[in-house]
């Protein structure tokens, strides 16, 4: 899987941290601006696919402002855990606001980086991630990371932009295409390739065909949903 530039990892980091100073009047969502908080939609719902249970902890991927997380601290309750992990300090402090604002204090958020996770080996149960991995510049890497990070047993549970078929050279440039979820994004096959290299087992990529119909309003008239669509990704740590 290709690589972004430094400088599209830059552009995600800032976009991001204006995203989190935003919402404090707005809230965002866990995807893209140009696309997925355009539309008020991430690009799906990785609790509901985790089938959480009570008193397992939870990380997730790219938390951004911590609904997700918000969302497992219910399901997973008092005796379970949530971390998130975001890549901007803005994005942190905005997560921990809205937790403190919905009264929930089984969540933590941290700022890092999911290909170098500031976490010990084998302590989560489940993974999630809602829109984010496709932003990752080395996404074997950041699998290889959850896979590390996950009990013997534990779930990977992700929502996420998957590519149908290449994209014009037009969008390739387009950086507001890359922050906005649809450049970064690696094909099914590619992304059932990495989690099997890294480890991981009983995978299964279902692409949602129902999102391509929202996906054209992205960018009305480029035609996206001809290229990407929203897929529902699990896989289990053997």
């Amino acid at each position: 899987m290709r690589a972004a530039p430094p400088s599209h990892r830059a552009l995600v980091r800032q976009t991001y941290a204006q995203a989190a100073t935003v919402s404090q009047q707005r809230p965002a969502t866990a995807c893209g601006l140009v696309s997925c908080q355009q539309s008020g939609l991430g690009c799906g719902d990785p609790t509901a696919l985790a089938d959480l249970q009570a008193g397992e902890f939870v990380l997730d991927l790219g938390s951004g402002p911590g609904f997700d997380c918000l969302v497992a601290a219910h399901s997973v309750g008092r005796s379970g855990r949530v971390i998130g992990i975001d890549l901007t300090p803005e994005m942190v402090s905005l997560a921990h606001h809205n937790a403190a604002a919905a009264g929930v204090s089984t969540v933590l958020f941290l700022r890092g980086e999911i290909e170098r996770l500031p976490l010990r080996d084998e302590a989560f149960d489940v993974i999630i991630s809602n829109c984010v991995i496709n932003l990752c510049p080395d996404k074997t890497g950041v699998l290889a990371e959850a896979y590390r990070v996950l009990r013997p047993g534990g779930r990977l549970a992700v929502s996420d932009i998957v590519a149908l078929r290449p994209l014009p050279a037009a969008i390739v440039s387009d950086l507001a295409m890359y922050v906005g979820c649809v450049t970064g994004a690696a094909s099914a096959d590619d992304l059932s390739a990495a989690l099997h290299e890294v480890g991981f087992a009983s995978v299964r990529i279902a692409i949602r065909e129902e999102s391509r119909s929202l996906i054209g309003t992205w960018a009305p008239g480029r035609g996206l949903e001809r290229f990407v669509a929203t897929a529902d990704i699990v896989a289990r740590k053997p």
